[in-house]
């Protein structure tokens, strides 16, 4: 990934001051099947979190239980660094 890219995004979105900017700038960015991906990934880390078992966040989110072993397994990464 171009972190040049990257960091422009971030700028981009960091300058949104309102909830209705940002909702309009991320419209703008992804498509609306995008834009469903990217909220279900959040809730998948959410609910990994919360301690809910893979196969019931595929169910209740109607996703593929690779998309959620995939979040699970940026949490584990995450997880791990913060470790001392």
């Amino acid at each position: 990934m171009n972190t040049t890219h990257l960091n422009e995004l971030l700028d981009h979105l960091l300058g949104m001051q309102e909830r209705d900017s940002l909702e309009e700038a991320l419209r703008d960015l992804l498509t609306p099947a995008e834009l469903t991906e990217v909220c279900n990934r959040l809730q998948i880390l959410r609910m990994l979190e919360a301690g809910v078992p893979q196969r019931e966040i595929a169910k209740q989110l109607g996703v593929g239980i690779a998309t959620v072993t995939r979040g699970a397994r940026a949490l584990k990464i995450k997880q791990q660094q913060r470790l001392p």
